[in-house]
């Protein structure tokens, strides 16, 4: 294979600025094609899991492990992975990625049994972190300065398309049942993808790697990976499991573990990932920027998740719709980008963020404005808004810290920008998604507010009014707190039954949750969009500690 890559694909030396090689857009695209399946499957999974818990009967904790076991793979296995791209190839690897990703999406979906599913989720995100880390280092070694801002453009317009790509495409699968494989369908198009993918990468990719690299860190791979796990873990896991003592004592250990890390990579002469890299002002505040921006952008959409199809009632495929102006606005502004930050510099990225927030800042007061009748379109205006400032955000920031990176540490650097990113997402989830949480049951009592003429108006009996009203709420607070969606609470049994005794009645009382429900998660999205909003403005304070520089430069050549 290696013979073959090499005689069709000439290696690209790392001593020396980056050849134009003519088939490096094709190239682009086919690696653009790996990232996106990596944030596709990071969403599409949520919109199966009723069906897919209706097929395998799993438990509400399998369900769980299905999110979070490609998580933590995909978060413990970047650095490594993007430091194996550097020594051994990172066409290799980026095939060998692809293909296990692929090998591991088919086992998915023919999964008989939950366990089997998590397991081959759990390689789909170590096939997935061997994969990634290669198309932000290909593009840092193949492309010229004057190139890379473009093709980062590309790389951030599939970041939109697959962030908020998931729920559609997965609504459209699940509906259209394919082959009548239901849920499984969302697994299989990316052997599909990958089918098309690999033969073409093997073909146009140039081959590149540290020519002078001595044997993979194994001490440091066990390092960091143990770091990450025992920091990422109880992350993902804490909302869940209401943030117990040995979360917050495991994600010290994990800093502890990862301070280490840091102290003996120093003293290494061929370390996993050399520590020269912080020591440059655009990386170093480029990935906390990263990290801070990033868990704005999943948080952002796993709330409006939850607004929508529980709060409002969207199929997976009406919600997949009514995000698609931010793809729109992601793709449009990326390619604007690419011509605004040679000339701008940072200030691209500052005026993204200020963008950004004015789109998430419309979302709040369209949700305010209309209520709990809200339609689709009336968000497009926001959503597009929100989605350019994403665009003018993702390239010029990769740019940024990029620039000054030696070509050898490509693979390292990218590693680390990618598991800033994720460490961002999981933060961003965890944070914001339980601050939503505690936000749900604090709004059920105005929403019953709104609702109580109408159930006043059927129950007749004056004494038994405030009684049916108190029973309401608290079927409405158990209903939108509970953490199995799923399963109908005792206290909604009761009022279900007691709403029965007429036509009339039933229809009041169902409009009435309907309504109710509808302003609780409104409330709360609203509430917890505001949490995001200075989440952006401490993004923003972030950015002013980037390099004012216009436009990039290469990195130094390797000795």
């Amino acid at each position: 294979m290696e013979r073959l890559a090499s005689h069709t694909t000439p290696a690209v030396s790392q001593d020396a600025e980056p050849t134009n090689d003519p088939r490096r857009w094709i190239a682009l695209i086919t690696m653009l094609s790996g990232a996106f399946m990596n944030l596709l499957d990071v969403s599409i999974a949520n919109v199966a899991l009723p069906s897919l818990r209706a097929d395998l009967g799993a438990s509400f904790s399998a369900v769980q492990w299905l999110l979070a076991g490609y998580t933590l793979a995909f978060a413990a296995l970047l650095i490594t992975g993007g430091r194996l791209g550097d020594m051994f190839g990172r066409k290799r690897l980026f095939l060998i990625g692809m293909i296990g990703f692929a090998v591991a999406s088919a086992l998915c979906g023919a999964a008989p049994t939950p366990g089997v599913l998590v397991g081959a989720r759990i390689l789909q995100g170590a096939a997935g972190a061997l994969m990634v880390p290669q198309v932000l280092a290909t593009i840092q070694v193949t492309f010229s300065p004057a190139e890379r801002i473009k093709a980062l453009g590309a790389f951030g317009a599939t970041a939109g398309l697959g962030t908020v790509s998931g729920p559609l495409l997965g609504g459209v699968l699940i509906q259209a049942d394919l082959f009548g494989w239901g849920w499984r369908s969302i697994f299989f198009i990316n052997v599909a993808i990958a089918a098309i993918a690999v033969p073409i990468a093997f073909l146009v990719v140039r081959e590149s790697r540290n020519t002078q690299a001595a044997r993979l860190d194994l001490p440091g791979v066990v390092l960091v990976t143990a770091g990450l796990l025992l920091f990422v873990y109880p992350i993902v896991q804490g909302r869940e499991n209401d943030w117990p003592l040995w979360g917050w004592l495991m994600m010290a250990a994990g800093l502890v573990v990862l301070a280490f890390f840091a102290w003996y990579e120093r003293r290494r002469t061929s370390p996993l990932v050399p520590m020269t890299l912080f020591g440059r002002r655009s990386f170093t505040a480029g990935v906390l920027t990263g990290l801070a921006f990033f868990g704005g952008i999943a948080s952002f959409f796993l709330v409006l998740t939850f607004y929508l199809q529980y709060g409002l009632g969207f199929t997976p495929l009406r919600a997949g719709l009514t995000t698609l102006p931010f793809s729109i606005g992601v793709g449009v502004l990326s390619v604007a980008a690419t011509k605004l930050a040679p000339k701008l510099g940072r200030l691209t990225v500052m005026i993204g963020a200020a963008v950004m927030a004015l789109g998430i800042g419309g979302v709040v007061y369209t949700i305010g404005e209309h209520g709990p009748r809200i339609e689709s379109w009336q968000l497009i205006p926001a959503m597009a808004i929100a989605g350019a400032g994403m665009g003018l955000v993702v390239a010029p920031l990769a740019d940024i810290i990029l620039a000054g990176v030696d070509r050898k540490d490509a693979g390292s650097a990218s590693g680390v920008i990618n598991t800033a990113y994720q460490i961002g997402n999981a933060l961003g989830i965890a944070v914001l998604g339980s601050i939503f949480v505690s936000l749900l049951g604090s709004q059920v009592g105005p929403a019953v507010d709104h609702v109580a003429p109408q159930i006043r108006a059927v129950v007749t009996v004056p004494a038994a009014q405030d009684a049916a009203i108190a029973g309401f709420e608290t079927c409405l607070y158990d209903r939108v707190t509970a953490d199995d969606t799923a399963v109908v609470p005792a206290s909604c049994q009761a009022v279900t039954a007691a709403a029965a005794t007429s036509p009339q009645t039933a229809g009041v009382a169902a409009a009435a949750a309907t309504e109710a429900r509808e302003r609780v998660f409104g409330g709360a999205t609203q509430r917890t969009l505001g949490w995001q909003l200075g989440l952006l403005a401490l993004t923003l304070l972030l950015m002013t500690a980037l390099p004012r520089g216009k436009g990039v430069h290469p990195g130094p050549p390797s000795a």
